[in-house]
């Protein structure tokens, strides 16, 4: 579904050009769940926001299934980010003047789905993640939790093949987080492919493969049971 070869980010400085990502070479099929970790400032979100064409300042080749990003103009990038991408933030990103039944349908109206349609999309997405009696709340009368959830549940109301989801568990505390993942997992087994970015090996181990990453570079990639057990 998504491969990438020698991707490279860099800034020009006075000192020089500064490198974000180099030679970044991967690929992922459909259906994966895979984990971006590292210490900070190694490229994980960078890598993250290129994948889901958030980012097009960079070089090197990305082929999303058929199509080869790196060809594109901006307007038919937006256009396929529209189409595949679904993304989940730490920070949730809901809109503070939307209820959580306008957050859910906005992504919809981006999409050009038509009213009726969207509100039988936002009435069935709200009863599958189970927040039907949270519909006319804003944000702000949400716990961190349930924010999350709402986040999780606007990425796939447009049913996107792909998920990036950035530190999703980060404002969360532990029960909270484990149900996020466990919804990330459930998503997963019914067919959409995810990549997360985390610190955390717990919520690592849900996925199937973990890349390292490190000043930029591959540092290498270890399967769940390779991990330190002492965070799970």
């Amino acid at each position: 579904m998504i491969k990438l070869q020698n991707i490279q980010k860099r800034y020009n400085t006075k000192a020089g050009f500064t490198y974000v990502l180099q030679q970044i070479t991967l690929d992922i099929a459909e259906g994966e769940f895979v984990t971006l970790m590292g210490p900070s400032g190694a490229g994980k979100t960078t890598l993250l926001n290129i994948i889901g064409m958030l980012d097009s300042d960079w070089e090197g080749q990305y082929t999303l299934d058929d199509n080869s990003v790196h060809t594109l103009k901006p307007r038919q990038r937006l256009a396929l980010n529209k189409q595949y991408v679904g993304f989940v933030f730490q920070n949730f990103n809901l809109l503070d003047s939307l209820t959580v039944y306008e957050n859910l349908e906005a992504p919809l109206s981006y999409r050009n789905v038509k009213g009726a349609e969207r509100a039988s999309i936002v009435c069935d997405t709200l009863d599958r993640f189970g927040i039907v009696g949270k519909k006319d709340l804003f944000p702000s009368q949400l716990s961190g939790g349930q924010q999350q959830l709402v986040g999780v549940a606007r990425a796939v109301v447009a049913s996107p093949k792909l998920i990036l989801a950035d530190e999703p568990t980060g404002n969360l505390h532990s029960a909270q987080g484990q149900e996020v993942m466990e919804l990330l997992t459930k998503l997963n087994q019914q067919g959409t492919t995810i990549i997360q970015v985390t610190h955390s090996e717990k919520y690592a181990a849900y996925s199937r493969r973990i890349i390292n990453l490190k000043d930029g570079w591959m540092d290498g990639e270890v399967t769940p049971r390779q991990l330190p057990r002492k965070d799970r």
